[in-house]
């Protein structure tokens, strides 16, 4: 009996044992800790546009709170105000919203005087700024953009030229006819005379008929004289020529390069507010000075300049061929047309894009 009091007082000290070890691991392992919240650290960051050279003043500045993990050495933190505004000046111009760190400030006494505009200290060293005409189809539909890596590809015309005039082939012909005959005679006393010569004049005539070609019928085996129904149709050409330029500005730079920019009031005038801004008319590109050289000869040669929007982080270099007539049918496997004795009514001589409803037409002004 009292064997079996002592087994159920054992199994009941068990018992209380488990429970409290039960209540203890739920109350101390199980319970979820609150987490540490991170600490944050205030940065100062431009509150305003900055100019190339200008002061750093705390008029200009304002703090953001970053979590501590996220600040790096080179930022300046409320602590540091000192350094950041003792005699500091801006190296390049900042934008409003930039964190400001080291490398954008420098003392004001070792700073170098700069001349001319302050967007000049974007371009790197060796490089050069580059203005182009621009238009929608040039720009991609205007989805290049400031900062925006291109490709540049241009298209030219060739024609063939006489050498010696330098003007495009055919060349005209002019009329030569005969006068008469004469005669030459030579020294005195040498006895020399030929009679019989003919006499020539050349003359151009008011209106010109182009140079052609002697050709010979297969058929008649006669020879006629072949001229050219038509002017010299030029050859075409297009090529990608420079790669992943950047794009310094799409548009026109203001005229006072010292004017700070500031935010205009909004005009409650309905018809300035009804005139949208007319759209970019060119882009400044930052290019070596030999691509500048040929950027401003196919400018002012009229060839048409066309740039597409490629990945800033793609820095390949694609090799590529050039476009031809020929190229296209082999490249694509085009055949030329047979000839049939059948053919299409009405005779088809241009191709035109079909007219949809939603197309508006443009009248241009009388």
């Amino acid at each position: 009996m009292r064997r079996g009091r002592t087994l159920i007082l054992v199994l009941l000290i068990i018992i209380i044992g488990l429970v409290v070890g039960f209540v203890a691991l739920r109350q101390f392992v199980f319970t979820p800790q609150p987490e540490e919240q991170p600490a944050f650290v205030e940065v100062y960051y431009a509150a305003q546009n900055i100019p190339q050279g200008g002061p750093i003043t705390e008029e200009v500045l304002l703090t953001m709170s970053i979590p501590q993990a996220n600040v790096v050495e080179v930022m300046f933190t409320r602590d540091e105000l000192s350094l950041l505004t003792n005699n500091k000046v801006a190296k390049f111009p900042l934008d409003q919203g930039v964190v400001i760190t080291e490398s954008m400030v420098s003392d004001a006494s070792a700073a170098v005087p700069i001349s001319g505009p302050q967007w000049a200290s974007l371009i790197p060293p060796g490089m050069t700024a580059m203005s182009i005409p621009a238009s929608r189809l040039s720009l991609s539909g205007y989805a290049i953009n400031d900062g925006a890596h291109v490709n540049i590809n241009a298209c030219l015309l060739f024609v063939d030229v006489d050498p010696s005039y330098q003007s495009i082939l055919p060349n005209l012909t002019s009329v030569l006819t005969g006068t008469g005959l004469g005669s030459v005679k030579g020294a005195e006393g040498t006895g020399f005379s030929v009679e019989g010569l003919p006499i020539l004049s050349l003359g151009v005539a008011s209106a010109g008929s182009a140079q052609g070609r002697l050709e010979l019928d297969p058929s008649l085996q006669q020879p006629y004289f072949v001229v050219p129904s038509e002017a010299q149709r030029p050859r075409m050409v297009c090529q990608m020529l420079l790669q992943d330029v950047v794009v310094m500005k799409l548009g026109t730079f203001p005229l006072i390069p010292s004017a700070s920019v500031t935010t205009q009031p909004a005009s409650t005038d309905p018809e300035a507010q009804s005139q949208a801004p007319a759209p970019p008319d060119i882009i400044t590109l930052i290019v070596t000075p030999q691509d500048s050289i040929t950027l401003a000869y196919l400018m002012y040669t009229n060839a048409q300049i066309s740039m597409t929007l490629r990945n800033p982080v793609d820095q390949a270099r694609q090799a590529t061929e050039a476009s031809t007539l020929q190229f296209l049918l082999s490249q694509y496997n085009i055949p030329v047309p047979a000839k049939l004795p059948y053919a299409m009514q009405p005779a088809l001589t241009t191709l035109t894009s079909p007219f949809l409803a939603n197309d508006t037409v443009t009248v241009p002004p009388q």
